[in-house]
């Protein structure tokens, strides 16, 4: 491929196109700090605050949509996540970069490069070394912290599991930084009973709550425990990453009877494994509205597809994709039972396939009440869906079916310290979004009153949402 000549591809006014359009993010967009309710970023990293000083372990390192697209531009898997040099895997995205035109990767690299490093150009193989030398220079400088408080990201909520210390969470507040930072609940491998690894698990819960487990009153107590201990260090949000919710019929002392047989190395039946999953969802959520936390679903993801590399690399290595699941009837159940005993917490549901918009998008409005405006959010585009094209389905589903107004906004759900502009590019696609009906007509013209909008949407609405410390 001949070289991209471009010298400037982000300018200011960059996916802006309308006079309207630039107003609104510029003067009520812009300026408004992120709050990042989901994300993976590591506490230890921040904690210890270290400069990365490079950029391929701060922007290549655990970044599953790169190395998707590398894989898709052939590249060895040996300069994806083997052992080749910094420079040379570094080298190796460059190369990819210019193919990548129409993916939501050619657009996030771009800004990314201009928002942390002042870098105009478009990276390709011709400036690979260029931009690797310079990027490097302003990161040796950089902390962790510096690059959260130079993005305006006020709260971050990273991923924990129940076991966690929090260690990290606690040095991080004692150090004052400007961004604060809270952990997320997420129990995934305790409704994981199917798994080699269940028994294993329960042994660390154990130690982590200094007591035997052996029935499934004691696994519900070493929940709520951790859930106390979570809440202690700030924690107000909750997640649940796999592939459905559970919502069958079961009693306790089924579920209780499933729990001694799995303990006692005996194979589990599906039914015994649903009984199990759908009591644990049904009593962990009212622990979430006992604390008023709020809790997330993302749902829909057919993760470790490629079994050779599961085996090579481990989960999250870029071999996920959309399931084809149908989530109505059980999200039905579910939300309706905890609602009818007045127990529903505040949730967010997320769907990954996106022909599913417009069933989770009527789902989550069958179940708002007075307990606040906006209690039930159907989320923002989610990992193959965060592009513009679905951000925009996403926000013209979400008007159609809901109210745009109340939405909580954007997120980054990333392991990188560089991906905060994704915020900025959500920024950009709804003030467009809303200047297009403007100019259209469609709605008033009062820049004012959209612009009000419009920094709920990206700032104000998830501030009153989450009631996190201040």
């Amino acid at each position: 491929m001949a070289s991209i000549r471009s010298k400037t591809f982000i300018e200011d006014n960059f996916l802006l196109n309308s006079d309207a359009a630039i107003k609104l993010y510029h003067d009520f967009a812009k300026p408004m700090p992120i709050i990042d309710y989901h994300n993976h970023l590591s506490p230890k990293q921040i904690a210890e605050n270290k400069p990365m000083a490079n950029i391929t372990d701060a922007w290549l390192d655990g970044d599953h949509y790169k190395w998707r697209a590398m894989r898709a531009h052939g590249v060895d898997e040996f300069f994806i996540t083997g052992k080749a040099s910094k420079d040379e895997k570094f080298e190796k995205w460059a190369q990819t970069v210019p193919y990548t035109l129409r993916n939501p990767l050619f657009h996030w690299t771009h800004l990314e490069l201009k928002r942390y490093f002042d870098i105009d150009a478009v990276l390709q193989e011709s400036n690979a070394s260029q931009i690797y030398n310079s990027a490097n220079t302003v990161l040796e400088n950089k902390t962790p912290a510096q690059l959260l408080e130079a993005m305006n990201v006020e709260v971050i909520c990273t991923t924990d599991d129940p076991i966690d210390d929090l260690k990290y969470h606690k040095a991080i507040a004692e150090k004052g930084f400007f961004t604060k930072v809270y952990p997320t609940f997420r129990p995934d491998q305790i409704f994981l009973i199917d798994s080699e690894k269940f028994t294993a698990y329960l042994e660390k819960l154990e130690a982590s709550v200094a007591f035997p487990i052996q029935n499934l009153t004691d696994v519900l107590k070493a929940i709520s425990l951790r859930v106390d201990f979570f809440h202690e260090h700030g924690c107000r949000v909750s997640d649940f990453g796999l592939e459905q919710i559970y919502a069958y019929s079961f009693t306790d002392e089924a579920a209780d009877a499933v729990v001694k047989k799995k303990l006692s190395r005996e194979t589990l039946s599906e039914t015994e494994i649903n009984t199990y999953k759908s009591c644990i969802q049904y009593h962990v959520s009212k622990l979430y509205h006992k604390k008023n936390w709020v809790q997330q679903f993302h749902l829909g993801a057919l993760r470790n597809n490629n079994k050779r590399l599961l085996e090579q690399l481990g989960a999250d290595s870029g071999c996920d994709s959309m399931g084809d699941n149908t989530h109505a009837k059980s999200m039905s159940a579910f939300f309706d039972r905890l609602d009818y005993e007045n127990c529903l917490a505040k949730t967010i549901s997320y769907n990954l396939n996106p022909s599913q918009n417009e069933v989770f998008a009527t789902m989550m409005g069958n179940f708002n009440s007075g307990d606040c405006a906006g209690k039930m959010q159907w989320g923002s585009g989610w990992w193959f869906l965060d592009q513009k094209d679905g951000m925009e389905k996403q926000l013209n589903a979400l008007s159609n079916l809901g109210l745009l107004s109340h939405f909580v906004g954007m997120l980054t759900d990333s392991r990188s310290f560089l991906s905060f502009p994704r915020h900025e590019y959500f920024r950009r696609i709804l003030c467009d979004l809303l200047a297009e009906d403007l100019n259209k007509g469609l709605v008033p013209n009062d820049i004012e009153y959209l612009g009000k909008m419009v920094q709920d949407i990206c700032y104000y609405n998830a501030l009153n949402y989450f009631n996190f410390e201040k």
